[in-house]
């Protein structure tokens, strides 16, 4: 077992429940203050520290139960609970998705992670009042090149969407950059599910959409909005269907699936990332 997960889980055990961060009443779209915003970069800095623990520790043999056990730990230790928690019913501190797993993976302490996978670990910290949330896509060992394109891919589509992140842009902007260069790598964007506002809800106004589309609202950017980007891209076609766990998504077609997410502030000329890793 990975020395860091092993040391953490040793130092303490965790409360048996957990009760996750209210869910507020939409408010549609909002312009986050200077205190908001500040508050914000705490939230969304814990989330980005305990991925990229994460990020670190991942190896064959752990579980995602394992992860999840630090995760929830690690969000406590630094002075927040986790978002995903409770909400909505959803057990987990972490999404855990493995290979054709496309989004909600629930955590389980016998799902024993494999050379070869491709993990996508979604997370959320509620700090103060505020959230942040984030996703990152893990290349466990030895993964296939298709995979590894895939990832990339995935990560570069987030980037070239963030690109296009500044007040006055719209989210047009965002979607086009981001479906282009998901169809110039010849691979298709999931369609059913969005990146969406963040702050005192976790999930907010507007829908983030990461392919073109009439269909929802193409909202102008506004300096001090907060979104959680994140495209997810599958290896085959765009179809996904839910498990009978009513969380589980996978793609129709057994293909794999990538997802990267980012919270960020858009500002005058572009955007911070507030999950930024490093």
């Amino acid at each position: 077992m990975n020395k860091l997960f092993a040391d953490l889980l040793a130092s303490t055990s965790l409360p048996e429940e957990n009760v996750g961060p209210r869910i507020q009443q939409r408010r549609g779209v909002e312009i986050k203050s200077a205190r908001e915003i500040k508050i914000m970069r705490k939230s969304s800095q814990i989330v980005a520290t305990v991925l990229r623990e994460i990020n670190d520790m991942v190896e064959p043999g752990l579980t995602t139960g394992d992860l999840d056990k630090y995760a929830e730990k690690r969000i406590k230790d630094l002075g927040a609970l986790p978002s995903f928690k409770g909400y909505h019913g959803f057990p987990g501190t972490i999404c855990a998705s493995i290979n054709n797993e496309v989004v909600h993976g629930i955590p389980n302490s016998k799902r024993v992670i494999k050379s070869g996978d491709l993990l996508k670990v979604d997370t959320g910290a509620f700090f103060d009042g505020y959230h942040g949330d984030s996703c990152i896509t893990i290349c466990v060992g030895a993964v296939s090149d298709e995979a590894k394109k895939l990832s990339k891919v995935a990560q570069e589509s987030l980037m070239a969407g963030l690109s296009k992140v500044k007040s006055n842009n719209t989210l047009l902007d965002i979607a086009g950059a981001i479906e282009d260069h998901v169809k110039k790598n010849h691979f298709s964007v999931v369609e059913d599910y969005t990146g969406h506002g963040v702050g005192r809800n976790l999930h907010e106004e507007p829908s983030v959409f990461n392919f073109r589309t009439n269909d929802l609202p193409n909202v102008t950017l506004r300096s001090g909005m907060t979104l959680a980007v994140e495209p997810i891209l599958n290896a085959g076609s765009k179809a996904c269907r839910t498990l009978r766990d009513r969380w589980t998504v996978i793609t129709k077609d057994g293909s794999l699936s990538a997802q990267w997410e980012h919270t960020i502030l858009v500002t005058n000329d572009g955007c911070e990332i507030l999950t930024d890793r490093g």
